[in-house]
C-alpha cells in the first residue's frame, strides 16, 4: 500500500479564522501583522524523519497601497520521505489586503504519480468560485471546469492562514471562516485552546494554541491539527502539527526574513 503525503504538506501552512463583518467593524483600523517582503521557512518532520520544507513568501502586485498581495508557497519533500512519496508543490494565492478576501489561487501539484494544475477564481460579484483543472498525467483528457457558490468573501487554503494572523485570540473562544478549495465551501471552526510557551528554532515565545475543525471534510483526511501563533504583534505561526493515520507531521518555523517595503514592490 503506497504511502500518501497529501498536498497537505501545505496543510502545514494553514489555519483559519472569523467573519468579514467582524474584520470590518473591529480590526479594519489595525495594522496587518505581516507586510510584503516577509518570507517564512518551515522544516517539516514526519514522526522522527526529516520530511521536507515549506516556504511562504509575501509580495505586493504593484506599488499602490491598495494593490493586491500575493503569497508564493512551495512544499517539497526531501530525504527518506522523498523515496516513499515525492512532493513538489507550488501555490500562488492573491488576496485583497484591505479585506483579506481571496481573489484567486493557482496550484501546481506534483505528488507521486499525481500531477495537476488548478486555478480557482473567486468572483465576489457573482458569488461563485470558478474552477479550471488540468490533469497533467493525462494530457489527452479535457480540462475540468466547474462553478460553485461562495459567500461574497471567502478564503482559500493559503489566505486563511494569513487571515487568522490578523484576528484577536481569546482562550475559550471559537473563530469561524468560510474556506473554498474549488468545490463546496466549508465553514471551518477554530478553537482557541491555550496560551503556552513554545520553544522553536527562532527562540522561545508565548503562543496561542488553536485547533481547526472541519478539515476532514475540506481535505478528506482524518486526524487532528494544532497550530501555535505567537502572542505578539507578528502573530507568527511558530509550529503546526498534523496528527493523522500515517503518523504525525510537524512544521517548525526556522526562519523569518523581511525586506524593505521598497524592495518588495519591485516584483512585476
Amino acid at each position: 500500500m503506497p504511502f500518501r503525503f497529501p498536498q497537505r504538506l501545505c496543510v502545514l501552512m494553514l489555519a483559519l479564522s472569523i467573519s468579514r463583518m467582524a474584520l470590518a467593524t473591529s480590526t479594519a483600523s489595525e495594522p496587518l501583522p505581516f507586510a510584503p517582503g516577509e518570507t517564512l521557512t518551515y522544516n517539516v518532520t514526519w514522526s522522527v524523519f526529516p520530511a521536507g520544507q515549506v516556504v511562504a513568501s509575501l509580495k505586493q502586485l504593484g506599488s499602490g497601497s491598495q494593490d493586491d498581495y500575493e503569497i508564493d508557497t512551495t512544499a517539497r519533500s526531501s530525504g527518506f520521505v522523498s523515496l516513499l512519496f515525492n512532493i513538489d508543490n507550488a501555490y500562488h494565492s492573491v488576496f485583497d489586503p484591505r479585506t483579506l478576501c481571496s481573489q484567486k489561487i493557482f496550484k501546481t501539484i506534483n505528488e507521486g504519480r499525481r500531477h495537476k494544475q488548478t486555478q480557482i477564481v473567486f468572483d465576489s460579484a457573482r458569488k461563485v468560485a470558478i474552477l479550471d483543472e488540468k490533469d497533467l498525467s493525462k494530457p489527452g483528457h479535457p480540462v475540468k471546469k466547474a462553478e460553485n457558490s461562495i459567500p461574497a468573501c471567502v478564503e482559500d487554503i493559503v489566505t486563511a492562514f494569513y487571515y487568522l494572523r490578523r484576528m484577536p485570540m481569546h482562550i475559550g473562544e471559537q473563530i469561524k471562516i468560510p474556506v473554498n478549495d474549488g468545490s463546496k465551501t466549508h465553514e471551518v471552526l477554530v478553537d482557541v485552546q491555550q496560551r503556552e510557551r513554545v520553544q522553536t528554532p527562532i527562540g522561545s515565545r508565548y503562543a496561542f494554541r488553536v485547533e481547526p475543525h472541519a478539515l476532514g471534510d475540506l481535505y478528506k483526511k482524518k486526524g487532528r491539527m494544532l497550530i501555535w501563533f505567537s502572542d505578539d504583534q507578528e502573530r507568527l505561526p511558530l509550529r503546526i502539527k498534523a496528527m493523522m493515520l500515517v503518523g504525525t507531521i510537524t512544521g517548525n518555523l526556522v526562519s523569518v526574513k523581511k525586506q524593505p517595503r521598497e524592495q518588495s514592490m519591485l516584483h512585476p
